[in-house]
């Protein structure tokens, strides 16, 4: 018998790995002879790396500037030609001094945060030759439309004194010219694929500002200031690469990690696509699917939005075009029983059917799985029998 595991991470307690690596452990602890093929995957935003490393790209590291100026050493993967970054391992909000410190955002970092860094990445997998570019955002400090990543490629940001902008989306309110001498030409060759389930344009009531720049410390007047930069970003960039750059600002992701989707869509051309469906791909989880008994997903909660394009239902789709039972382990599920078998799933499995203390379950989450790896691999003659049957069983 051969199972797939293909989970997402347990936020907070145990990445895609681990929890693929767990599960596993306990199935074999129980089954004989049981083969399992593990593929860690995500949904484009956190966890995209460990999902590329584990379907054969290479980690590479480089160190480039943080989100507040501080040098990071960031991690990216490589596959050839091929290659995948996370944007929140350099311009992410758990980069912040203040968060590192047991704290949160706040206004001086919401308006000053730079995605410079992510830019520097870009550049650091052009410099090995890749030419096909995954942009996994998510988890971002910053609130700059992405100008930051054209300064990591080379463009330089000018007030009317000519003098250079400093990073962040309120040095925007100043920017009268953007020079693009400097910008790196080997980007004339890559193809970029920015993976995002974020649907917001850049400005207004629903752009980058107004819905995430109070999460990442902005107060009511931030967001105002913010939403004014980026729309004099949008003008001066219109007025050096023409009506694109205001196209881009209404299209669909735009708002995306600040802004970056933005500059991603207008400077770089790159094609939107859910992030789950660019994991997918590049983890081949259809093809590795062949000859598989039962499947396994999941992540930390299954909840009402889990069933808007995550992790757990990406897989549950691709297992039932390839008519294979699909069972989903969590921390918790919030979700009923007839959602779950409108889902496609057999069977749900939560950690906390074993242990009630929410906290202890991610506490001990590893051993927790394991457990319950055990559990499901004593019952899978059960599971696998159940594939005729939209009836979720607990078993």
């Amino acid at each position: 018998m051969r199972v797939v595991i293909a989970p997402d991470k347990f936020k907070g307690s145990l990445s895609a790995p681990d929890v693929a690596a767990r599960l596993s452990a306990g199935l074999q602890s129980a089954v004989a002879d049981l083969e399992t093929t593990l593929i860690p995957v995500a949904d484009g935003g956190e966890g995209t790396l460990d999902a590329a490393v584990g379907s054969g790209f290479t980690r590479r590291t480089a160190t480039v500037t943080g989100p507040t100026g501080q040098p990071v050493r960031a991690d990216f993967a490589v596959r050839g030609r091929e290659a995948v970054i996370e944007m929140a391992a350099a311009s992410g909000l758990a980069l912040l001094p203040s968060v590192i410190h047991g704290g949160g955002p706040d206004s001086g970092t919401a308006t000053t945060a730079t995605s410079l860094g992510t830019g520097e990445l870009i550049r650091a997998a052009l410099d090995l030759g890749c030419r096909q570019i995954i942009l996994g955002v998510g988890g971002s400090a910053n609130t700059d439309g992405g100008a930051g990543v054209l300064q990591g490629l080379g463009a330089v940001f000018l007030d009317k004194e000519g003098n250079e902008l400093p990073g962040g989306g309120a040095a925007l309110a100043r920017l009268d010219r953007i020079d693009f001498s400097g910008l790196d030409v080997r980007l004339e060759d890559a193809r970029f694929t920015l993976a995002s389930d974020v649907d917001n344009p850049l400005l207004g009531s629903s752009g980058a500002a107004a819905i995430f720049g109070p999460q990442k410390g902005a107060t009511p007047s931030d967001v105002v200031a913010l939403d004014a930069a980026l729309a004099n970003f949008v003008s001066v960039l219109a007025g050096e690469i023409g009506t694109r750059a205001e196209r881009a600002a209404v299209a669909p992701g735009a708002g995306a990690a600040g802004g970056v989707g933005y500059i991603a869509i207008a400077a770089l051309a790159a094609a939107r696509r859910p992030g789950i469906d660019v994991v997918l791909g590049f983890t081949e989880l259809e093809q590795r699917l062949a000859g598989a008994d039962l499947v396994i997903t999941g992540e930390g909660s299954l909840d009402e939005q889990s069933l808007l394009g995550k992790t757990p239902m990406g897989v549950a789709r691709a297992a039932a075009r390839a008519g294979i039972p699909v069972i989903a382990v969590c921390g918790r599920s919030t979700l009923s029983q007839e959602q779950l078998a409108e889902a496609g799933f057999s069977a749900v499995h939560a950690l906390t059917d074993f242990e009630s203390n929410v906290e202890k379950c991610m506490a001990e989450a590893g051993p927790l799985l394991e457990e319950l790896g055990k559990h499901i691999g004593v019952h899978l003659p059960a599971i696998t029998a159940r594939t005729d049957t939209k009836e979720i069983i607990h078993v």
